[in-house]
């Protein structure tokens, strides 16, 4: 279990020709126990194996593919190349698509919490988007990446 919020991402808040270097960090905990197999003769660490289904005999992991049902039976063939061209790339922006009032923003519609924190001395410039927002109520529509998967943001 984690007890400090570790920087889970590191980019920068964009918008315009600004560029502000931040950490994303969580700002909600999931308390939870993580449990490890073990051999309970000897406390050894338990693997996994990749077996053959069919044949039950164990497979080396150059020999796996990842393949999509299409008919009962039937399997399309994807490559690591075609999976990797449908997921958004990765730029490292939390980039301001536009600011809107916060009043405007239905907060249903974001999964989770996180916080932003300056890094490599970007602490005024983010100090003085922050208070603007602030001052002027408002909070600004983002985009981010984060891993392979695009996410809405609000930035107040």
């Amino acid at each position: 279990m984690a007890t400090a919020s570790r920087t889970l991402w590191k980019g920068a808040i964009t918008f315009g020709l600004v560029h502000i270097p931040v950490g994303l960090h969580t700002a909600a905990t999931e308390q939870g126990v993580d449990f490890d197999w073990r051999d309970k003769r000897s406390m050894d660490p338990v693997g996994y194996k990749r077996i053959n289904k069919r044949t039950g005999k164990e497979i080396d992991k150059d020999n796996i593919v990842k393949g999509v049902e299409y008919e009962d039976g039937k399997y399309v063939v994807i490559s690591p190349e075609e999976i990797e061209a449908v997921f958004p790339k990765t730029t490292q922006t939390i980039e301001i698509e536009r600011f809107i009032d916060a009043n405007e923003m239905p907060f249903i519609f974001l999964e989770r919490p996180y916080y932003v924190a300056p890094i490599d001395k970007s602490d005024k410039v983010y100090a003085l988007l922050r208070e603007t927002l602030i001052a002027t109520g408002k909070i600004g529509l983002a985009k981010v990446v984060i891993a392979t998967k695009q996410h809405l943001a609000a930035l107040g």
